[in-house]
C-alpha cells in the first residue's frame, strides 16, 4: 500500500484479505513526495489493522528520538510518537538523527517483540556486542536532555551556529589559498548544508564554507576540481567537498579540529600534481 501520490483508509480496508499478515507504513525519511498527496494518520491505520486481526508496523527510517523542533531544526516524528497512535512494531535506524552506530532497531509490543525473538531469522541478523555497547552508550546520553546538543555529536554540528562556521571559514582560507596555488580562488561563503538523504532529505540549514573556483574558465577547469577534490579526499584525515556550479564546495559545519585540518594541507601537493 501507499505506492500512489494519494492513499485514502479504503485503500487499505479495500487491500485486506484472509492472507493479510500485518500493515506496514513507510515514512519518507529518505525521500519527499510533493504535490497532489494525501496519507492515512498512524491511528486510523492502528484501527484498521487491530479490527483485522493484523499488527501494524511503522518504519520511520531516521529514529529521532527527541523533538528536534525544540533545537530550532525541521520535525520528524518520533518512535514514541508511533507507539502511542498504535503501532504495534515500530523499526528505525541507531545512527542517522539518532546519532549512534549502524544499526536497526525495532521496538513495540511485548508480544510483537516475543514473536520477533523466536524467529530463526533474529538470530542470523542480530548485531554484535561491539555495536551494542556504542549503542547503549548513545542512548545514554538521552537520560540527560539537558546536556544532549552539546554531548551528542549529530545534534550539536546540526545546531552549530553560522556564525561559529562562518568565523571558522575565514580563518582557515587563506591557508587553503596557498596551498591550492594560483589556479584556484578560494573564496569564504555562505553555503546550505544538507541535513542527509537518510533523514529530512529535503531540509537544509544555513551554513558557511570555502568556494573554489578555477581562476580562469579554462576547459580543462571541471578536471582540475575533479582532481582537487579527489586529492583532499585522499589526505590523512580525508577532506570531503561537493562538486556545484562549476566550483568545489566545502561545508565547514562538520569541521570540529581546524589545527588538524590546517596541519595536513601540505600533503596535498603541489597544484601541478593535482
Amino acid at each position: 500500500m501507499g505506492t500512489t501520490n494519494r492513499t485514502h483508509p479504503r485503500d487499505y480496508v479495500d487491500a485486506v484479505t484472509p492472507r493479510t499478515a500485518l500493515i506496514m507504513k513507510v515514512h519518507t525519511s529518505n525521500y519527499v513526495v510533493r504535490g497532489f498527496t494525501a496519507t492515512v494518520d498512524e491511528s486510523a491505520l492502528a484501527e484498521i489493522a487491530h479490527r483485522a486481526g493484523v499488527p501494524l508496523a511503522i518504519d520511520l527510517g531516521s529514529g529521532s528520538l527527541v523533538d528536534l523542533a525544540s533545537y530550532g531544526l525541521p520535525r520528524e516524528p518520533s518512535p514514541q510518537e508511533a507507539l502511542a497512535r498504535g503501532a504495534d512494531v515500530v523499526t528505525f535506524s541507531g545512527d542517522k538523527l539518532l546519532g549512534g552506530p549502524q544499526a536497526g532497531l525495532i521496538v513495540g509490543s511485548r508480544a510483537c517483540i516475543g514473536r520477533i525473538r523466536k524467529h530463526p531469522l533474529k538470530r542470523a541478523l542480530r548485531t554484535s556486542k561491539l555495536t551494542l555497547a556504542a549503542l547503549e552508550a548513545s542512548l545514554a546520553l538521552y537520560r540527560h536532555p539537558e546536556t544532549l546538543a552539546e554531548r551528542l555529536p549529530t545534534l550539536r554540528l546540526l545546531t552549530r551556529p553560522r556564525k561559529e562556521i562562518a568565523e571558522l571559514a575565514e580563518r582557515v582560507a587563506p591557508a587553503v589559498a596557498r596551498t591550492v596555488g594560483e589556479r584556484f580562488v578560494v573564496e569564504r561563503s555562505d553555503v546550505q548544508s544538507q541535513i542527509g538523504s537518510g533523514s529530512l532529505p529535503a531540509e537544509v540549514l544555513p551554513s558557511a564554507g570555502l568556494v573554489i573556483r578555477c581562476r580562469s574558465g579554462r576547459k580543462s577547469c571541471g578536471r582540475e576540481l575533479q582532481a582537487l577534490a579527489a586529492s583532499l579526499r585522499a589526505l590523512p584525515i580525508p577532506v570531503i567537498g561537493r562538486i556545484a556550479d562549476g566550483a568545489l564546495i566545502l561545508d565547514l559545519r562538520a569541521l570540529t579540529d581546524e589545527t588538524a585540518f590546517v596541519g595536513q594541507l601540505p600533503k596535498l601537493g603541489r597544484p601541478a600534481t593535482l
